[in-house]
């Protein structure tokens, strides 16, 4: 049959109707998942968060925590509904502008559908918000190496620590590493306890025997960096005589011995910034745990988390991260080195001008251990191998060829600050990284790269 031609107006007309079926006011679902190389359903699609408001009742002795998460967000396509992630938990209810929405939980996917009247402002380039209220007994996440995350119970209260997936159970959200926010967490607990998060202390409330901490975090933060503390902490606050405010809180079984590792802040802050660029937020400090509380340490940004007492190294380690993780962030986890690289570098710079240890040889030293070839620092198997020695000690080596390559000191340390300056508050893979190197240098570096950071093998100390 032959097809005649379709008047003007019936063209426009379908070209309007066509443009709503394809994501006008309905819009499609966004992603469950941003399909990161080892976490394929963290995080989720459609939109990106600008801010989080957390308002939490924690009660240690009941193991209960009560929530409200405002979540600001821009649609980044016409959205019918999204995604969150939260693991555990019971959610009592949830508004999109206002409305309320439809909520479905499969796993650790928490589905919002808003109702057909707020769709119109879930186009692409809208803000919205959405209000989760959400309580019960938070869980503890065994991650693939066998690590406990999450929310970890306490002698006294609770930590909550994030990496790599662990946010999502205390809080919903976007719980990838590309997308960052600012936020303002108010906790309320038991009088005769504290509640420590991120960024700076704004009020400090108690009545009727509960005590509620209002934190502030103005500069973006990756969710796995976001922690809360709750417990009976012996707290400092000062200013840097850089102007960087610092909160330090600490278990007071773990006071004494962490009294004169936490008066190094202020230097440590100072000589990093020496080498990496300007510190890159408006406050920092610490909060030590009791050692049976806590495994490991972890670099929450503003205030590293210890379990127990931190030795010098262990704290320029994880402040080096406030520059290498928590301002450069990871835009996968498949670019964890770019973090723990640089960090095991830091201690190295350290060692070198505080320890008299080259850094030569700190270098020899992870060149010789054989743990550290088990696999490419820059391609790492599996989850399970994220924290294992090749991110932290051949990550470090990966920096120390570069800085011999360039055979210059000044130009190497140029280049470490340039590339922090670039990507402030930002996020950045390895490939940008290398591109980096190569445009500001001017440098063909593939061998480097193909050797050290993706070689299979261990390439001649000298090569």
């Amino acid at each position: 049959m032959k097809r005649h031609p379709t008047p003007r107006t019936a063209l426009l007309l379908l070209a309007l109707l066509g443009a709503g079926c394809a994501g006008g006011v309905g819009g499609t679902p966004g992603a469950a998942g941003l399909r990161d190389p080892y976490f394929p359903g963290l995080g989720n699609g459609g939109y990106d968060v600008t801010h989080y408001a957390l308002k939490l009742d924690v009660d240690p002795a009941e193991d209960r925590l009560r929530g409200t998460a405002t979540i600001t967000a821009r649609a980044t396509q016409d959205l019918s509904a999204f995604h969150l992630d939260l693991a555990g938990l019971d959610v009592e209810s949830a508004t999109v502008e206002g409305r309320p929405a439809a909520v479905n939980r499969a796993g650790t996917e928490m589905t919002v559908r808003p109702a057909g009247a707020v769709e119109e402002r879930l186009r692409a380039g809208r803000t919205f918000t959405t209000v989760v209220r959400y309580s019960g007994s938070p869980e503890t996440v065994v991650d693939a190496d066998g690590a406990e995350e999450g929310w970890l119970r306490t002698a006294d209260g609770a930590v909550a620590l994030g990496e790599p997936t662990g946010s999502m159970a205390w809080f919903p959200g976007n719980h990838h590493p590309s997308d960052k926010a600012a936020y303002d967490v108010e906790v309320t607990v038991p009088q005769a306890l504290t509640a420590v998060s991120n960024g700076e202390l704004v009020t400090r409330r108690t009545a009727n025997g509960r005590t509620a901490f209002h934190w502030r975090t103005a500069e973006p933060m990756a969710s796995y960096v976001a922690t809360l503390a709750v417990g009976r902490f012996t707290t400092r606050q000062s200013v840097t005589p850089g102007g960087v405010r610092l909160f330090t809180a600490v278990d007071p079984a773990s006071a004494a011995a962490s009294e004169d590792v936490l008066k190094e802040i202020p230097a440590v802050l100072a000589w990093s910034a020496g080498r990496f660029g300007p510190y890159p937020f408006s406050s920092a400090g610490a909060i030590v745990e009791r050692s049976d509380d806590v495994d490991y340490a972890l670099e929450t940004q503003n205030r590293p988390v210890f379990p127990g007492p931190p030795d010098t190294a262990l704290l320029v380690h994880e402040l080096a991260h406030q520059w290498f993780g928590n301002s450069v962030t990871p835009k996968t986890w498949r670019d964890m080195w770019l973090n723990e690289g640089f960090a095991t570098y830091a201690e190295w710079l350290w060692a070198a001008g505080h320890d008299d240890v080259p850094v030569e040889e700190s270098f020899d030293e992870a060149y010789e251990d054989d743990a550290n070839w088990a696999f490419a620092p820059g391609d790492p198997p599996s989850a399970v191998d994220l924290s294992d020695p090749p991110v932290y000690g051949r990550g470090a080596m990966v920096v120390h060829r570069l800085r011999l390559a360039l055979d210059d000191d000044e130009a190497f340390f140029a280049l470490v600050r340039g590339w922090t300056e670039k990507y402030r508050h930002g996020n950045a893979s390895t490939d940008d990284f290398t591109a980096y190197v190569e445009e500001e240098t001017g440098r063909d570096l593939t061998g480097l790269w193909d050797a050290w950071l993706y070689g299979e093998s261990r390439p001649p100390r000298e090569g």
